[in-house]
């Protein structure tokens, strides 16, 4: 009998042959602006969501311990069951009046916050329209509804009014635009502000994923519609970035919607309720993230993002323009990408390549990351090997 597996070996061998292997850099310490290896190497990290530095942040650590303490490891039960505590009730309303909606429900990652939400809430007479560079996660879901599907290219507000006018000129009953607030492999913004405008006109749901926006982006860090001086009509998004960087992820909106996720959302109804100790420590994000060590830190990470992308364009450094702090330095190939990646670790800095399937073909990068927690010498120090490792790469 032939071996079953052979077929996954070969697959596996296709990646590698093409350049396509992905390695995982092992941590022997707290994510952080300067990281240990396990290997025992030393490394300025470019590549961490933790935009706020709080990761690593005492506040959050003495919540989780306190909840761990006084709550329990676990609750061994999803949320209808037994496994809803004060604790998630309270980060829900806290979530809700931080991002400006009705209600707001928990899940264990934003991938299943967008994995539950297309699904009940658009059935076969609906239609679901997308952005083209829209997240993985956005992307599986709507793929799990029964709505009509149809994809606008990125940010082209003429190509979004194109297929309104097409899902209402072909009887949709409701129609959801989706899009990223922050598309995280570019950084760049969506024009929400005329999305809004667009979704008013044909009487359309505007839904935002705000996973690289929530604590960092906008008055307070509330996201990317106060920044475009908008109300999106869903937000969803993950304490597994900016607020506190360990797990979670949210759907926030009308409570209507709320509602029916508590019903019928998949990935709500078969899942572990949040940990005590994570939920605790979100709450502690929030309330950092909103106070005036929130407003800190986003003038010290905005800063830094302004520096280095400065400091990448004099040295010569292809960048695509923007302001967020995802600064991508496009490289081109898979495998240029992955050497430059090699040629900075080698030098002690901590920048994976992206490339294909993560980005298109022929468009890998090296996406680089700021965080308030780095210091003038961690950029400093990080942009010199930046400038050596391209030579080493042959790409000066």
């Amino acid at each position: 009998m032939p071996d079953p597996l052979e077929t996954v070996r070969d697959r596996l061998e296709a990646i590698r042959a093409e350049g396509l292997w992905k390695d995982e850099a092992v941590l022997a310490s707290p994510q952080g602006p300067r990281l240990r290896l396990a290997s025992g190497r030393a490394a300025i990290n470019l590549s961490s969501n933790d935009y706020l530095g709080l990761a690593d942040h005492p506040a959050l650590k003495a919540a989780a311990r306190e909840a761990m303490e006084e709550r329990g490891w676990g609750l061994a039960s999803v949320r209808f069951i037994c496994g809803t505590q004060d604790l998630h009730k309270a980060l829900e309303a806290r979530v809700a009046a931080y991002v400006g909606t009705e209600d707001a429900i928990l899940f264990a990652a934003c991938f299943d916050a967008n994995g539950a939400l297309f699904e009940p809430l658009l059935g076969e007479g609906d239609a679901v329209v997308s952005d083209a560079l829209n997240h993985a996660s956005i992307i599986d879901g709507i793929r799990l509804s029964k709505a009509r599907r149809l994809r606008f290219a990125n940010a082209d507000l003429d190509a979004l009014e194109s297929r309104l006018r097409e899902a209402r000129e072909g009887g949709a009953e409701l129609v959801l635009v989706a899009t990223d607030g922050v598309f995280s492999m570019d950084g760049l913004f969506a024009p929400l502000r005329e999305m809004r405008a667009l979704c008013d006109r044909w009487g359309a749901l505007l839904m935002v994923d705000d996973c690289h926006a929530t604590g960092l982006v906008g008055p307070e860090g509330r996201g990317t519609g106060p920044r475009a001086g908008v109300r999106p009509d869903i937000v969803t998004g993950t304490f597994g970035k900016a607020l506190g960087g360990a797990l979670g992820g949210f759907v926030a909106g009308p409570r209507a919607v709320v509602d029916l996720l508590r019903q019928r959302g998949r990935p709500y109804l078969f899942s572990n309720a949040l940990p005590p100790a994570v939920t605790a420590a979100a709450l502690a994000a929030i309330d950092l993230a909103e106070g005036p060590e929130g407003e800190a830190r986003r003038a010290r990470l905005h800063a830094n993002a302004r520096r280095w992308r400065e400091g990448l364009s004099a040295a010569g450094f292809e960048l695509i323009p923007g302001e967020h702090p995802i600064v991508p330095v496009m490289l081109g190939e898979a495998g240029t990408a992955q050497a430059m990646a090699r040629a900075l670790m080698d030098r002690g800095v901590l920048a994976p390549g992206f490339f294909f399937p993560v980005v298109p073909r022929g468009a890998a990068r090296i996406r680089t990351q700021m965080s308030a927690a780095h210091s003038e010498a961690d950029l400093a120090e990080a942009l010199a090997a930046f400038e050596s490792a391209a030579q080493e790469a042959g790409l000066r």
